[in-house]
């Protein structure tokens, strides 16, 4: 509980037990009615509701299994979700019609994206979707962000990432392989307006708005959003909000509209 860190002395405070070769990825406020997402490196992700996670009495319990790591993976990211009250028809009607949208406004410019079909995905039927409905669930969508240490990225509706209990292996949330690398970089939540910076091995930064990294279904590879060179790799990638700003001495480079600054 938040109560159990009212007060925290000079020394910092022992949130969470750890076992040897452990560590703390993500530490965020929850509610009873929000959801939680973990992501592995190797491009699984589990959702499941925050409840699902007792409420310990100490601060150095270990806690309990979020998801069940294969051999080489580990978790790279924990995100906080707002639970929305749909089904599992409701969410595949509203992405298909979402997709179908985008495709309509981008014209012929736009290339076919359909849902990728997997042994982790549900089969569900089709569903009718009144006018309000979908507006309702419009303004509930929240969008993931993915990105590989290649550099590759996209966004994907979190409709795409249905809730299942705690402690099982998850499900795509990025196709990996080829040019998209081995291994994600980075997963969280984003919205419309934010810029997303992305830091490298070798030290070179690039700052691109959030609206050119594509909208695209959760196993899509997605496209490059920063070119990374021979024997380099993206360590950190971040979201800045929406500032309001003028978007001013901004350039052309690869993935997008990104910010300028020195080779």
């Amino acid at each position: 509980k938040l109560s159990d860190f009212a007060t925290v002395n000079r020394a910092g405070k022992i949130a969470m037990k750890l076992e040897d070769g452990d560590r703390m990825v993500g530490v965020a406020l929850c509610t009873g009615e929000d959801d939680v997402m973990l992501t592995t490196a190797l491009g699984r992700a589990i959702r499941f509701k925050a409840d699902d996670v007792r409420v310990f009495k100490g601060r150095d319990s270990t806690g309990v299994r979020g998801v069940r790591l294969q051999a080489g993976d580990e978790v790279i990211s924990m995100a906080v979700l707002a639970r929305v009250d749909a089904t599992p028809e409701e969410r595949a009607a509203y992405v298909k019609h979402s997709n179908a949208m985008r495709k309509a406004l981008a014209g012929a410019d736009a290339e076919d994206e359909a849902p990728a079909v997997g042994a982790d995905d549900e089969a569900v039927a089709d569903a009718v979707l009144s006018v309000e409905r979908i507006a309702e669930l419009g303004a509930a969508e929240q969008l993931i962000l993915t990105v590989t240490e290649t550099g590759f990225g996209k966004r994907s509706s979190a409709y795409e990432y249905r809730r299942t209990g705690r402690g099982g292996q998850g499900l795509t949330a990025h196709g990996l392989g080829g040019r998209a690398g081995t291994r994600l970089a980075a997963a969280f939540p984003v919205q419309e307006g934010d810029d997303l910076l992305m830091v490298t091995s070798g030290g070179q930064m690039i700052r691109t708005p959030m609206d050119q990294v594509r909208i695209v279904s959760r196993s899509s590879q997605g496209v490059t959003i920063f070119k990374t060179g021979k024997d380099e790799k993206v360590v950190s990638v971040e979201r800045l909000p929406d500032s309001g700003g003028s978007g001013e001495d901004v350039i052309e480079g690869e993935g997008g509209e990104i910010e300028g600054g020195e080779d």
